[in-house]
């Protein structure tokens, strides 16, 4: 979740003048699902109100429309809403077109999406203050949009060096 209470990262500032993020103390943000096609390198992410089994559901109804033939394979990790009986009975119906493959439990080093909610966060949202919610979702659209029109860089960042 990008929340809209403004994330602190490493910055620069002159000694004397700690740089001040401002902040308006509601607890906001955008729910966001997502995943990597390593060999392409595209993002396809979704914006949802919810995390919770339904959403993911449509996250996995929507990549099979975005990939309308062959057989994918997911790499996810162990969050609750992937092992949900919602989930189990749409991939029984779906067994020829896509399969889950669970990562190991606690190793988010291992899950490519980690580094892709890092990236993004680096870039749009570390240190800069939104005063609107909506603000950051055109942030993080923008984002996305960019990171998408240059495969091979996120291929290189987030594939290659694992």
């Amino acid at each position: 979740m990008i929340r809209d209470y403004q994330a602190i990262g490493c910055t620069w500032f002159l000694r004397g003048h700690q740089r001040k993020i401002p902040t308006y103390g509601q607890h906001k943000g955008v729910k966001l699902i997502g995943t990597l096609d390593y060999e392409t390198g595209r993002i396809i992410c979704t914006e949802e109100g919810a995390y919770d089994a339904a959403a993911f559901l449509r996250f996995l109804e929507r990549t099979l429309r975005e990939y309308p033939t062959g057989k994918i394979v997911m790499v996810l990790d162990n969050a609750r809403i992937h092992h949900a009986k919602l989930i189990q009975s749409f991939l029984e119906e779906n067994a020829g077109r896509l399969a889950l493959i669970f990562l190991p439990p606690y190793s988010p080093q291992l899950n490519i999406m980690e580094g892709v909610w890092k990236w993004l966060k680096e870039s749009v949202i570390n240190n800069v203050f939104f005063d609107h919610v909506q603000k950051i979702k055109q942030a993080v659209r923008g984002f996305l949009a960019d990171v998408n029109g240059r495969p091979l860089e996120v291929i290189d960042r987030l594939c290659v060096r694992m």
